[in-house]
């Protein structure tokens, strides 16, 4: 368990295929703070009981397999790339504009609730705007020099890539802030819950997405391996 509990949360994340949904259950860091211990992401998250969760990881570690176990830093750059591009570049495109729209509805209808979530749609516009910018950058720019050299080659434009990571993290932490922790009323209607269902959805398709390029894509001593067949 000590020896657990000093690894990075990301190299955890890395290693053992199913961790990543006890992080997103227990609101740890594994992205943007993936270089933190699981003993400092526990200690920030206040979790004063782990047990529960070294149980789940022993449990995964334990019936892990050479079949089952393919984990994406045995992949090439070129195949974690493409895989970025479609599950999540294309996702947050096509997702993010019904989610707009969707609080824009709940705060029209029920603006005057205390527990409208207030100010989400000019929010949610701003992610928007913020990811279509940052994700130009990598697709323009440092995904086509990763797919030919690697991380330790281009750490300049890593470092803002990893920088506005750190935004993306915070603007998260806001909606968190703005939804009562995306945890819809008991009386919510439809609208307002298929919007919270979705905004549980966009975090962790956005975790997920720092996740593969702050502790994988992005290590320094990962090479720029030869092509080869990708799993989505």
């Amino acid at each position: 368990m000590t020896d657990l509990l000093d690894r990075s949360i990301g190299s955890i994340a890395c290693d053992v295929p199913g961790a990543t949904q006890i992080f997103h259950e227990y609101k740890l860091d594994f992205c943007c703070g993936g270089h933190r211990s699981l003993r400092e992401t526990l200690e920030r998250r206040k979790i004063n009981n782990p047990q529960p969760i070294f149980d789940r990881l022993a449990k995964l570690m334990a019936t892990q397999t050479e079949t089952t176990h393919s984990p994406w830093h045995e992949k090439s750059n070129d195949a974690l790339i493409d895989h970025i591009l479609v599950r999540y570049h294309q996702q947050h495109r096509e997702g993010l504009p019904e989610l707009i729209r969707l609080a824009r509805r709940v705060e029209q209808v029920h603006g005057e609730r205390a527990d409208c979530p207030k100010g989400l749609a000019d929010h949610l516009s701003d992610m928007q705007q913020e990811l279509e910018s940052h994700m130009m950058k990598e697709e323009q720019i440092l995904f086509p020099m990763l797919r030919r050299a690697s991380a330790a080659q281009v750490s300049a434009p890593i470092s803002m890539m990893r920088f506005e990571h750190d935004q993306h993290g915070e603007a998260l932490a806001h909606l968190e802030q703005l939804t009562n922790d995306i945890i819809a009323p008991a009386d919510a209607c439809n609208t307002w819950r298929a919007l919270y269902a979705g905004l549980r959805q966009l975090r962790e398709d956005l975790m997920q997405h720092i996740h593969l390029e702050n502790n994988i894509l992005f290590m320094a001593d990962r090479s720029a391996a030869p092509t080869q067949a990708h799993i989505a």
